[in-house]
């Protein structure tokens, strides 16, 4: 095992969400985070084996989109855009949340969903939220389309970018939604690849925001595989600085390049370890997911085995400390990974987590749209 130490610094300006326009029915906490160090060490122990993950290819945009903007990566926009996102987030869904049905700036609008990879979250939350905001989605199944195998990306991309306004996509290869993007003259969303989540991680900060009231200066501690959500995690780190603890098995270790991108950023503390126990200490979010990813599931019993001591169970969270919230993008597997009295108890936040994904990609859409 070989140690790396790099030097971090966190910002101390404070994450604050701008003023709201409309009627608000809740009040977040003040933003009070006291001054953070200046120099944060950064520890992290690696194994010699490979990592679980591979380093996505860097995106080329075609001339023709130029001044349109896709959400691939977190780290693509600065903090000033993350926060604008955060900001009409919380402000539509209070909208909505009010009844109100009268903004529909997706009116006339449609929006093409391609999935490689099923999800009931990922479909349920894209086509009602559009739907909520006026616009028309239309699902397509790995059977639709068959992208790369019965049609070349770059022609998919081509030919739905005429028939629609804006392009989700829910792919196995990270490689796929990058192709997307440089080929579709409208802007594409990463719905998921094996490389990152970024959709999900928006709705997780939106989610800690209305419940610990700032995302700067927390602790977040992911327990489990060193996957595409941890990937988003390091990728948000490396805008927004707060302290991210990936607790996972050696040989589980999320990808390199992206860890030393995070580290590099001098945003946040970074920690990587394979002690789940001290990790945890004094986290204000614990968070979790499966171990054996779509895709992954011939690796099921090994990975169990692989895992053993990672499960978060009401042991690890009372480590944690009472302050501490429980998080799960789902599915989950009750059980394994988390038990089911951790998913159900009173700190979980779980459910509001998934009932954001809605929110977090309206606003995202809207972003992107300009409307």
């Amino acid at each position: 095992m070989a140690a790396i130490s790099c030097q971090t610094a966190v910002s101390s300006d404070k994450l604050s969400l701008s003023s709201f326009t409309g009627k608000i029915p809740f009040r977040f906490p003040p933003f009070s985070v006291s001054s953070p160090a200046t120099s944060l060490p950064f520890r992290r122990s690696i194994s010699c084996q490979a990592s679980s993950a591979t380093s996505p290819p860097i995106s080329v945009k075609d001339n023709a989109k130029t001044e349109m903007k896709d959400f691939l990566h977190i780290s693509d926009f600065d903090r000033a855009d993350l926060l604008k996102i955060l900001d009409q987030a919380v402000e539509v869904k209070a909208l909505l949340k009010s009844g109100e049905r009268d903004f529909v700036p997706f009116k006339g609008k449609t929006m093409a969903m391609i999935f490689a990879k099923p999800s009931m979250r990922t479909r349920v939350s894209f086509e009602t939220g559009f739907s909520l905001l006026g616009g028309h989605a239309i699902y397509l199944g790995p059977d639709d389309i068959q992208m790369g195998k019965r049609e070349e990306t770059r022609d998919v991309a081509r030919v739905l970018a005429r028939y629609n306004d804006i392009i989700m996509a829910r792919v196995f290869a990270h490689q796929d939604i990058l192709d997307l993007a440089r080929f579709a003259t409208v802007p594409v969303i990463n719905g998921l690849t094996d490389y990152n989540h970024p959709c999900q991680i928006m709705a997780d900060a939106l989610t800690i925001i209305e419940h610990i009231g700032q995302l700067e200066g927390i602790k977040v501690v992911y327990v489990g595989d060193g996957n595409n959500i941890v990937h988003s995690w390091l990728l948000m780190a490396a805008v927004i600085p707060f302290h991210f603890v990936c607790a996972c098995p050696k040989g589980f270790e999320p990808d390199k390049e992206t860890v030393e991108k995070a580290c590099k950023a001098g945003i946040s503390k970074i920690e990587i370890t394979n002690n789940p126990k001290e990790a945890v200490r004094g986290a204000d979010v614990v968070y979790s997911d499966v171990w054996a990813s779509m895709g992954q599931k011939e690796e099921a019993a090994y990975r169990r085995q692989q895992f053993e001591g990672f499960q978060v169970d009401e042991a690890l969270m009372k480590l944690a400390g009472p302050q501490a919230y429980f998080m799960h993008c789902l599915p989950a597997e009750r059980g394994v990974e988390v038990t089911d009295g951790v998913v159900e108890a009173p700190n979980s936040i779980v459910f509001p987590q998934a009932e954001n994904r809605v929110h977090a990609q309206n606003a995202i859409m809207l972003h992107l749209l300009g409307v």
